[in-house]
């Protein structure tokens, strides 16, 4: 069984892409950049079931969004971790660009963050990764219907959240 040679390249193109959705499931770095690596290592493994000529992203997000959940499952026999990021007092990047991202960036933030985990997910794929509903409904495995209302809610609320007009 070999790899199709596109699977790598286009891998490689998609890296960015993954780590925003999996720090979006995540909320941390460090277990986003994890995330990302293990659906590469598993995407390598089972790259003769992609069929070339369909969207390899598609293909991408799912296998990443699949193991994120296997690991879901898993966390909850191994109980809580902390994200590093949350300590303050931890030695680390200090400069003012750095505090002004976080005040311009941090209602928004926190509105998506708020978020139930199914609207989050809508709105990563669909606003961010610029994924059709169809697409997005695949991915998650859900009716188009459901992918529409999950995104106006998800819309509306980060609306009210942020006191947008």
């Amino acid at each position: 069984m070999t790899m199709p040679p596109t699977v790598g390249q286009e891998m490689v193109a998609m890296l960015p892409r993954l780590r925003r959705y999996a720090l979006a499931l995540c909320r941390s770095a460090t277990q986003a950049d994890d995330l990302v690596q293990a659906a590469c290592v598993r995407a390598l493994a089972n790259a003769a079931s992609w069929t070339p000529g369909t969207r390899f992203d598609a293909w991408m997000f799912r296998i990443l969004r699949n193991h994120w959940i296997d690991g879901l499952r898993r966390s909850r026999t191994e109980g809580p971790t902390e994200d590093v990021e949350e300590h303050t007092s931890l030695v680390g990047e200090n400069g003012e660009a750095r505090v002004m991202e976080k005040l311009v960036l941090g209602d928004v933030r926190r509105a998506i963050e708020a978020l139930p985990a199914e609207q989050r997910d809508v709105l990563m794929l669909v606003c961010v990764e610029e994924m059709s509903y169809q697409e997005t409904a695949d991915i998650l495995g859900v009716p188009i219907g459901t992918v529409m209302s999950r995104l106006s809610r998800a819309r509306k609320r980060i609306q009210d959240l942020t006191d947008a007009a």
